[in-house]
């Protein structure tokens, strides 16, 4: 047998790789993983809890705010404000986000984080797997200065990390720091994230095509070819691709990611900037799909070096096995 490697001893064998670190960057992670822990045991209690359901607040887009994301997003603003490393915190659940230089433990903190805290909530009441995604940033400017724009919106190809929680039939982080992509699954016997998915990797090619297709008539000309491609029959590429689409980011994400295929969530007639937040749900996705070699565009540009103007910029989004997206891109601009 293998010998087990928790999340943490795995990141303090990589912080050579971030000598700029010194530690604070693992020490980061560690909270993040702290406190998906503490968020694991609520979705995983969530049926027996007066947890479920909305709090009657709504969020800055108007979605009324599920009691499970309120809490998921209060455990994880804890964390980092107890671990002392983050100095301001991008939520989809908060308008302006959070600073923390006003605590002293958190004044010299040097770390940006941007975080869906329970991506895909809706599914909790029919228990279908939910999700945290999280991005890290270092912030630009000199420690004890204000924080600025340069430092609160930056484009994806500045992230120093980045990764996601998927809880599920078991509960997983899967994380980069720019140089290749791992996984770790939640052992509850000891409570410790393991290693158990080293290297991932997605296929170039696949079989396996994730997009909300209620929404057909809605989509751009070039999208509804696409669908159509997938649909037909054509022994040479295997197709008809098989469709999935669970309705969490994170479910169709990891999916894909394992075994191979493509999520598209474009712009339509009624959301012609698209759905999907670039700071905390398409950068870090994207971020972790080209570390496992696959693509992740908007249909026009890679979603990584957009140059963010508000912390809660939407954008279309194109991810996947790397084939499967340049067919996309290629039906686009031929339908442009």
């Amino acid at each position: 047998m293998n010998p087990l490697k928790t999340l943490g001893q795995f990141i303090i064998e990589k912080q050579a790789d971030f000598p700029y670190a010194k530690g604070e960057l693992s020490r980061l992670l560690r909270d993040i993983g702290i406190a998906a822990k503490i968020v694991n045991r609520e979705v995983n209690k969530a049926g027996l809890v007066d947890i479920l359901g909305t709090v009657g607040d709504t969020n800055i887009f108007g979605e009324k705010q599920k009691k499970l994301d309120v809490y998921a997003d209060e455990q994880f603003i804890k964390a980092l404000k107890s671990g002392g490393e983050c100095c301001f915190v991008a939520s989809e659940e908060q308008e302006d986000g959070v600073e923390l230089t006003d605590t002293g433990i958190s004044k010299n903190a040097k770390y940006i984080v941007c975080i869906d805290p329970l991506d895909g909530s809706s599914n909790i009441e029919v228990n279908v797997s939910v999700g945290t995604i999280f991005s890290i940033y270092r912030r630009k400017s000199a420690v004890g200065n204000p924080l600025t724009h340069e430092d609160l919106l930056q484009s994806g190809v500045d992230q120093v990390a980045a990764g996601y929680v998927i809880y599920g039939s078991s509960t997983m982080l899967v994380y980069t720091t720019g140089k290749g992509v791992n996984g770790f699954t939640l052992d509850p016997s000891i409570g410790e994230f393991c290693l158990s998915h080293p290297n991932m990797t997605i296929p170039q090619k696949g079989l396996i095509y994730s997009i909300n297709e209620g929404n057909y008539l809605k989509f751009p000309q070039g999208i509804k070819s696409y669908i159509k491609y997938c649909q037909e029959e054509d022994i040479q590429t295997n197709r008809p691709y098989t469709s999935r689409y669970i309705g969490s980011m994170v479910a169709d994400i990891h999916r894909n990611l394992l075994l191979g295929g493509i999520f598209i969530y474009p712009q339509t007639a009624t959301q012609p900037l698209g759905k999907l937040r670039l700071m905390y749900e398409c950068n870090p996705i994207a971020f972790i799909i080209e570390q496992a070699g696959g693509k992740a565009s908007t249909g026009k540009q890679r979603i990584m070096e957009i140059k963010p103007d508000d912390l809660h910029q939407r954008v279309p989004a194109i991810m996947g096995s790397t084939e499967m997206v340049d067919k996309v891109l290629e039906f686009m601009s031929k339908d442009s």
